[in-house]
């Protein structure tokens, strides 16, 4: 399939996400305040969406809690910047095992395994204009650790997005991943011309070399929207990579702290960087109401709007 640039590009900066990076940079946001600020100071800096999970304001563990993300969702839409919203709904999946002898029962910490209804309940509350579909189970970093997305989990938190009117965008770890994902636009669990991020370099899934991303940018459908990213100092270069394949970008201290060595970033340095790389590219970096009318989201009221 021949690969054309893309020139109008679209940045995701994903802001603050569940990883255990809040005590390795004063940059990760905990409080909604906090998040919402990174936010906006993303979307300032060039973001046109902006990816966002919630975390304990006070030990900066990752949370699922309805009055966080109510919190969160409030401040971005009452800035003055406009930006589109897109909330994770990857939580709520997680097993962690015994040791390899003994590996039921589960460990109570870090695991956390919810149904559907209560692994969508917050995007029920809020109406973002995009939420996370994680379309696939893995082996995720830690030895014992597994990302859960069963088949029948999947099409049921597909539906139920797809019935909120909120649209889904399909994180993809591995092919596996998009081919189930097709699946579910051909049983109409989705709809067509959906939205993907391919995740490259997250430990166990598909690595991030040249090959394996264009493996993946094969096997999206050709009226499919793409954007991509890569852990930690390949982020940049997956931004040029992404675009040159013909998908969006996505930056963020989810994925990445560091703006250079030694140099801790923050989330609006990234997006700024990016924004730059883009240009640089010959691309036009396009804002939130073309992503609306490209992806067609619909866009919510503020709180008291």
């Amino acid at each position: 399939m021949p690969l054309e640039m893309n020139r109008d590009v679209f940045i995701t900066c994903a802001v603050t996400g569940s990883g255990g990076t809040q005590d390795r940079s004063p940059h990760v946001p905990r409080s909604p305040k906090q998040i919402a600020d990174s936010a906006i100071a993303a979307a300032k800096a060039g973001a046109a969406v902006v990816h966002c999970h919630v975390r304990d304001p006070e030990t900066g563990v990752p949370s699922r809690r309805l009055d966080l993300y109510r919190e969160v969702t409030d401040r971005i839409r009452d800035a003055e910047v406009d930006v589109v919203l897109n909330l994770t709904a990857g939580m709520g999946g997680d097993m962690v095992f015994g040791d390899t002898e003994n590996p039921l029962p589960l460990k109570e910490a870090g695991t956390d395994m919810v149904g559907a209804t209560e692994r969508v309940a917050h995007v029920a509350e809020c109406l973002p204009e995009i939420c996370t579909l994680d379309c696939g189970t893995m082996n995720f970093a830690e030895a014992d650790y597994v990302m859960t997305n069963t088949p029948g989990m999947l099409r049921a938190m597909g539906q139920m997005m797809t019935g909120l009117g909120v649209k889904p965008e399909i994180e993809a770890f591995d092919t596996g991943h998009l081919w189930f994902a097709k699946e579910l636009v051909k049983e109409g669990v989705l709809e067509p011309k959906a939205l993907v991020q391919l995740c490259m370099g997250v430990p166990w899934g598909a690595p991030d070399d040249l090959n394996t991303f264009m493996a993946m940018v094969n096997n999206v459908p050709d009226d499919w929207t793409f954007s991509a990213f890569a852990l930690g100092r390949n982020q940049m270069a997956y931004a040029a990579q992404s675009v040159l394949a013909g998908g969006n970008v996505r930056v963020g201290l989810e994925d990445n702290l560091w703006l250079g060595k030694g140099v801790l970033a923050e989330n609006w340095q990234l997006v700024e960087r990016a924004n730059t790389i883009v240009s640089n590219m010959g691309a036009r970096v396009i804002g939130p109401q073309e992503v609306r009318e490209k992806l067609g989201l619909t866009k919510r009221a503020p709180a008291g709007g």
